[in-house]
């Protein structure tokens, strides 16, 4: 029993309790909206499978902190096949559910989103192949770039062709950029990365956007698309109207006249942050940002302390995820970014996101628990 209690104690003081615990008060504080959202249906299952979640969250935290990263990117070529062998369950068995793209599989009432759970293993793929470069000096080899972008491009494409999953398909490419740029590449070839996107984006807009998309990246900066508001900006205007009428401290938890009447769509998942904003006001919406911003910030420090250069770029592509997901569905909710349908972490409803960012947030317990590592030793 002495040598459990010492084992859980070492534990307790090796980790990183202080970002589990921020993570833990996010999904509780989640939980306590999706509550207030899904209160007008009569047979929501929701509050259940999202505390299901969390507690399985909890336990994977713990688990992932525990394993070395470095045996992890060993594996990446293995963790490669089995990540585009998993997307590719969705050419077969995919479906749409509420979301318009063929994202999810089903088992029973339980939904899982592949192309979530695999930003952990895409982004120590990537980590694994910079913190590689890097060691090698060799980052702005062009061979050496070249197979990284034919790396992430493929599973990029292959996300977008199998799931039509656009929202995803930008954080991974928002993951690999912040990781290129953290890990030292030459301006030279930023500037030739923008130009190369900016000459593409005429081709990518002509045959790979379907009609529905191109509306929604449009609507919130060109008034004609959807003149009325009744077409693809009716959630984002019923978002705004349902944040607007919460003013400072809000109508009052379980109070929110739009909420309690459903009135805005989707707002357990991607629209979550139009619950705070209406029943907490601006006092909850802060609290909800503050929290998030807290997470971010620990895992940038953790990234900063870690003498491991893989262990630093995958802190930043679990950053970046968090980052680019936080500003895309706060600024759909206020009209202010196309609606895309991306969670926001730790609150929307979505067991696969709770599961994916709890584990993340594991991984960056465990470069905490181990600041030395024997390779990947940044200079």
């Amino acid at each position: 029993m002495k040598k459990v209690i010492d084992t859980v104690g070492k534990y307790l003081l090796e980790s990183d309790m202080l970002l589990l615990v921020l993570c833990i008060v996010s999904s509780v504080f989640g939980i306590i909206l999706i509550d207030s959202a899904t209160r007008y249906e009569v047979h929501s299952n929701n509050v259940t499978i999202q505390t299901a979640a969390l507690i399985l969250g909890v336990f994977l935290y713990v688990l992932f902190s525990l394993i070395d990263l470095d045996m992890i990117a060993d594996k990446s070529k293995i963790l490669y096949v089995m990540s585009i062998l998993f997307i590719s369950t969705l050419f077969i068995w995919g479906i749409s559910g509420n979301t318009g793209n063929r994202a999810w599989l089903r088992f029973g009432s339980i939904g899982i989103q592949p192309s979530e759970i695999v930003k952990i293993p895409y982004t120590i793929i990537m980590g694994k192949m910079i913190a590689t470069a890097r060691d090698r000096r060799t980052l702005n080899a062009p061979l050496t770039l070249l197979q990284i972008i034919a790396a992430f491009g493929f599973l990029f494409a292959f996300i977008i062709i199998s799931s039509q999953d656009l929202g995803s398909a930008l954080v991974y490419l928002f993951i690999l950029i912040v990781m290129l740029f953290i890990g030292g590449l030459d301006y030279k070839w930023i500037a030739l990365g923008v130009a190369l996107v900016l000459a593409m984006m005429p081709l990518a807009w002509k045959f790979f956007l379907s009609e529905g998309q191109k509306a929604r990246i449009l609507a919130p900066y060109d008034p004609s698309v959807d003149p009325t508001g009744m077409y693809v900006m009716w959630q984002a205007n019923q978002s705004k109207q349902a944040i607007s009428g919460g003013r400072f401290f809000g109508q009052g938890l379980y109070n929110g006249v739009m909420t309690q009447s459903g009135a805005v769509p989707r707002q357990h998942t991607d629209f979550i942050f139009s619950v705070a904003g209406e029943e907490l006001g601006f006092a909850g919406c802060f609290l909800v940002i503050l929290l998030l911003l807290l997470i971010i910030i620990r895992v940038i420090h953790v990234g900063i302390k870690s003498n491991s250069t893989l262990g630093m770029l995958v802190c930043t592509g679990f950053a970046a995820m968090l980052v680019f997901q936080m500003l895309e569905n706060i600024g759909m909710c206020l009209g202010l970014t196309p609606v895309i349908g991306l969670t926001l972490p730790f609150f929307s409803y979505g067991g696969s996101s709770v599961i994916t960012v709890f584990a993340a947030m594991g991984i960056v317990s465990g470069i905490k628990m181990r600041p030395k590592p024997t390779r990947f030793r940044r200079d």
